[in-house]
């Protein structure tokens, strides 16, 4: 296993660039893929946005100074490639962030590549309801059981403001489904 430093040197020397971004897509393809795909939630979009994702990553890593973990970074862009991808949808579809992402939701159950169960396909309904912060920061911490710290240098935000987004979306999700 090649050390982050390394793989940072390779990915920024143009003769060992392509090999070292194999190396990179092999670690990171899966977990960038879950982390898009819970925000955009169709399978063939999540596709598509990690798809640019990498390609936003190989284009920039020259400007990857090292002041974050090189997962924070992908991350990041990641998370901003996937608001900028629904953003834009909810825009094409002449409709409101908040009514785009539920309406994902509602047609979730008929998606091939869902295979949760009742209680899950609620959840991701009242997932849907939350304003986009509180939807990102419980997703990070719920699904993927991130540490604030870590979300923190993602999302350029305070712990504190990560606390209390998780906690207001907690508490408006479990109203929700106590509703069911």
């Amino acid at each position: 296993m090649t050390s982050e430093q390394d793989l940072i040197a390779q990915l920024k020397n143009k003769q060992t660039q392509e090999n070292a971004f194999r190396i990179l897509m092999g670690q990171y393809k899966e977990r960038l893929y879950w982390h898009i795909r819970k925000i955009v939630v169709s399978h063939a979009d999540a596709d598509d946005v990690l798809q640019n994702t990498f390609v936003k990553i190989y284009r920039n890593i020259d400007k990857f100074k090292g002041e974050s973990k090189l997962y924070s970074w992908m991350y990041r862009i990641a998370t901003n490639e996937s608001i900028t991808f629904i953003n834009k949808r909810a825009k094409q579809n002449n409709i409101d962030i908040t009514e785009y992402q539920h309406n994902l939701a509602e047609t979730l159950q008929d998606d091939v590549h869902f295979s949760g169960s009742e209680i899950q396909l609620i959840l991701q309904k009242a997932i849907a309801t939350l304003p986009k912060k509180q939807q990102l920061v419980f997703k990070m911490k719920y699904f993927d059981e991130m540490k604030y710290n870590d979300m923190s240098e993602i999302l350029e935000t305070s712990v504190g403001a990560l606390k209390a987004s998780y906690f207001h979306a907690v508490k408006k999700i479990e109203k929700i489904i106590t509703a069911y």
